[in-house]
């Protein structure tokens, strides 16, 4: 059974790391030279549109043949790993920050504390649903709750297309909150206010804001939605001010492959450089990869889920 997770340093990292997204799939491994991470090998398959809708409710892998061909070769690009993480759109989660001003001490009671706590705003019976949760930290008036909800048919969707090619995902996990970890893998440690804008396809991108590593704020946003990307930021930052009581932020990261269409816009919304996600500082590549952006994007996440808890012991 896979575990639904999406603690950002604590998980034990597999040996590979798959992401399923809507515009293409991605494998890599990540190793050690000189004591520091580097990507031994990747493969990434594009997809046409269509092929995968991210949803909360509706059928995601529209096309399965084609898209469990595309996992295959990953797999078979990166040495066929059976052991791997499993990286999945934001989309097919409903995310919640959720507040106690007490919590139980047993983990059971907390556990269905929380269900109890997100089942109205969840678009499906809980009973349905996967629900994951981690603590962000203490706050005024309590402690805070980082919670994610998917249905169990939706991540299904995903799981078997890998078990299908022969590979085991033990763990499921969502695309943004990785590319959070491989930014915060490549830092020195620090307890600013952070914005990262992670742009998943043409009509697709997560907001989310940062306290340090604490997460304070998530967002994401859909096709279906009005306005630009720049405008949503700009949203998103006047709430911050508003309701987070937020001093500034001293740091804006974008990752993916539409960055170079909006940076720019950002940066103009936001009043401070919006630099662009570079894995690199993270784990380096071998001479024969070229460090293309749109390569660079696709690693992010796999790069952030296999370095799990690998900084503390670097």
């Amino acid at each position: 059974m896979s575990r639904w997770s999406f603690d950002l340093t604590e998980a034990q990292p597999p040996d590979a790391a798959v992401e399923v997204a809507a515009r293409h799939v991605s494998a890599a491994t990540i190793g050690r030279r000189g004591g520091q991470p580097i990507v031994r090998a990747y493969a990434v398959e594009p997809l046409p549109e269509g092929a995968v809708v991210p949803s909360l409710t509706a059928q995601n892998i529209r096309d399965r043949a084609l898209v469990g061909a595309a996992v295959a070769r990953a797999l078979e690009a990166v040495g066929r790993p059976k052991r791997i993480g499993l990286v999945v759109p934001d989309q097919v989660a409903k995310i919640s920050l959720v507040r106690f001003e007490q919590v139980p001490p047993r983990a059971q009671d907390l556990a269905q504390l929380i269900r109890w706590q997100v089942r109205k705003a969840a678009p499906f019976p809980i009973e349905s649903g996967q629900v994951s949760f981690s603590e962000t930290g203490t706050v005024a008036g309590g402690r805070e709750f980082l919670v994610s909800v998917a249905k169990h048919d939706v991540v299904e969707e995903y799981e078997t297309l890998v078990a299908a090619a022969g590979a085991h995902a033990g763990i499921v996990d969502l695309s943004t909150f990785n590319v959070v970890n491989a930014v915060l893998v490549g830092s020195a440690p620090f307890d600013h206010d952070w914005l990262l804008v992670n742009v998943g396809g043409p009509d697709q991108a997560s907001i989310v804001i940062l306290r340090g590593s604490q997460i304070i704020f998530f967002r994401t946003r859909g096709a279906e939605a009005d306005g630009t990307l720049a405008d949503l930021v700009h949203q998103t930052a006047m709430y911050y001010e508003d309701r987070l009581q937020g001093g500034g932020f001293t740091r804006a990261v974008i990752c993916g492959n539409s960055a170079d269409d909006v940076q720019s816009g950002l940066e103009q919304r936001l009043g401070l450089p919006v630099e662009p996600l570079d894995i690199r500082a993270v784990a380096a590549l071998t001479d024969r990869i070229s460090a293309a952006p749109a390569l660079l994007d696709a690693l992010a996440p796999l790069a952030g889920l296999l370095l799990r808890g690998r900084e503390k012991a670097a």
